[in-house]
């Protein structure tokens, strides 16, 4: 019986199994190594592009909120410029209340800080009681704001390290100098907010100097002259909390050659320039994973390949570190995901607050706005009807003064219904409606716009039927509303040669109020009822008569519109539901006197 002989260690096929098992080692070697070069290139471009439009919407906002807080206070100084009692102590030199006054704008308008300075440069007045009786003669916000009849914005450096951002304007009676009233903008908690996040943030004037910063000693300093301070990573790492420990130096790797990316952006502001550098880690750490994935998946399948060419029985162990190594790759890959996931939405539910308080602080400016544009009108007549009682008392008629006076208490009492209704203007309802004859107010504006009438020669003429024209609305802003409407055609008139107004009233299914100049006409239609559009000159209007007299119609369940006339001028018309005959009517003398 013969036996085959046994395998030596010299056997001819131990050779060839050998050299097979070479090349497949080398091949999936090249392929892992190819594999991971071009993943790491493709999903590193892609993280990074990821990365860089998050720093993009981030710097949007930053912008956006800085701008706000900017344009918001800009109108603050032109509103207290006209505030008669501000103007008033400075023409009295009686400043026992003004810091007080001053105190109650900061809290209503969210300003950083606010001084009133007299004719002589000294402060009279501040939110910062410590600073009264300072002299700020040779302040750049006193000299430039009496040069211009403008709101001036100034930046100016302070003693210790950093700017103050203000805004400063001349308060003039009659081209009198009286003082200079300076708002100061807190820019400062911006920084203080970016100073918490992963972004190292910065803006700079139009001449590159940098203003606001997250790293304090680049304040100050030329953009250039900033980042050579000190080591450029170093500062980067110093002013982006939460990153990575920078013990290791230098780090291991960069994206893209280099450890941090730049995102500079326009601030549409006097050529401001805001720049943030944020560090790669996150990108990073993504590509990283990733390709330890695929390096892991590489090892097992070289793993495997051995497995099948030695036929050597050690699967057991291989599946059991596959799966742990896959289960700590999964975990790590989920609290870094989750990680990422609060950080998100932290950053969002800041962003809301922000802009949630933006929002109500530019609801409070128009609100200012409009107070002051409502009551303008019944002060210029007070001014008036005061001026004609003194006179009358001054010629020894008293009777006559009497009818002034009793003219002014109305006048008061409508100043207060209007304050009343500008607190509840955000609430929407009907318990202030009553049936009321549009011809009654009609007459009653044309009252009210007695002194204006008077200053000029104007043609009025008035279209009213004999029956009354009832409608369901408030007799105060129904008013308000012929009053703004008969004020624009006399300002649309003023440079006419022969000026005329017509008020026409018809009563059909509406009941229907057109009032016609022979101005200029309307140049604008489709803006015409925005808030604050206006084609007047600066100081003469600021834009929200139409737009409150369009809310005060929309709320009366009418509609008011605009157009231009063919023969020139332009008119409005104000539609409003008709009550009918059976809401009431008024006798013949009412009538007539709304005739």
């Amino acid at each position: 019986m013969q036996h085959a002989p046994p395998l030596s260690d010299t056997d001819p096929r131990e050779p060839g199994i050998t050299w097979r098992v070479k090349l497949v080692v080398a091949l999936l070697v090249l392929l892992a190594i190819g594999v991971v070069l071009v993943t790491n290139r493709w999903l590193s471009e892609r993280f990074t592009e990821v990365t860089r439009n998050r720093a993009e919407l981030r710097l949007a906002l930053y912008s956006g909120n800085m701008i706000s807080e900017l344009q918001r206070t800009s109108v603050v100084p032109l509103l207290l410029a006209r505030d008669p009692e501000l103007i008033g102590a400075l023409e009295r030199k009686e400043y026992s209340t003004t810091s007080a006054r001053l105190i109650s704008f900061q809290a209503e308008i969210g300003a950083a800080s606010i001084i009133l300075l007299d004719g002589e440069g000294r402060i009279v007045g501040a939110t910062n009681r410590t600073q009264l009786g300072s002299n700020l003669r040779n302040a750049p916000q006193f000299i430039d704001a009496q040069r211009l009849n403008d709101t001036i914005f100034t930046v100016a450096p302070k003693q210790a390290m950093g700017f103050d951002f203000t805004y400063s304007r001349a308060i003039r009676v009659e081209n009198q100098l009286l003082g200079v009233i300076v708002v100061a903008v807190d820019l400062m908690k911006y920084e203080r907010a970016w100073a918490g996040l992963q972004d190292a943030v910065l803006v700079t004037d139009s001449e590159g100097l940098v203003l606001l910063a997250t790293e304090p000693r680049w304040r100050g300093l030329p953009l250039g002259a900033a980042l050579e301070a000190r080591d450029a990573p170093s500062a980067i790492r110093r002013a982006l909390q939460g990153a990575a420990d920078w013990a290791q130096e230098p780090p291991d790797a960069y994206v893209s050659g280099e450890a941090v990316m730049k995102t500079e952006s326009r601030v549409a502001f006097r050529g401001w320039r805001m720049v943030t550098f944020t560090a790669y880690d996150s990108a990073r750490e993504r590509v990283n994973g990733v390709l330890a994935l695929e390096i892991m998946g590489f090892a097992i399948l070289l793993a495997v390949t051995f497995y099948l060419l030695s036929r050597r029985a050690w699967s057991q162990s291989v599946s059991f570190q596959r799966e742990s190594a896959e289960l700590r790759l999964l975990n790590a890959r989920l609290q870094r995901e989750i990680a990422e996931r609060e950080k998100v939405q932290k950053n969002l539910e800041v962003a809301e607050l922000t802009l949630a308080q933006s929002s109500k602080l530019a609801a409070l400016g128009e609100m200012s706005a409009a107070v002051s544009h409502e009551l303008n009108q019944p002060l210029a007549a007070m001014k008036t009807y005061l001026a004609g009682a003194r006179l009358l008392l001054q010629r020894k008629r008293p009777e006559e003064a009497l009818s002034s006076f009793q003219r002014i208490d109305d006048l008061i009492e409508r100043m207060g219904a209007i304050t009343r209704q500008l607190k509840s203007y955000a609430r929407k309802g009907g318990e202030a409606f009553e049936p009321v004859d549009v011809r009654a107010s009609v007459s009653t504006a044309l009252s009210m716009m007695e002194p204006q009438l008077k200053a000029r020669v104007v043609r009025i003429t008035r279209a009213l039927p004999r029956q009354p024209v009832m409608v369901m609305a408030d007799r105060i802003r129904l008013e308000q509303v012929i009053i703004n409407l008969l004020r624009n055609a006399l300002d649309a008139t003023k440079d006419t040669i022969k000026p005329q107004i017509d008020l026409i009233l018809s009563a059909g299914e509406t009941a229907t109020l057109t009032v016609r100049d022979n101005g200029h006409g309307i140049i604008d239609l489709d803006n015409l009822f925005e808030p604050f559009y206006t084609t007047k000159k600066p100081g003469e209007g600021i834009g929200l008569g139409l737009a409150i007299s369009s809310g005060i119609v929309t709320d009366l369940g009418g509609r008011l519109t605009a157009r231009n006339a063919e023969g020139g001028g332009a008119v409005f018309e104000v539609q409003l539901p008709i009550l009918g005959a059976t809401a009431g009517t008024t006798d013949t003398a009412a009538a007539k006197a709304a005739e």
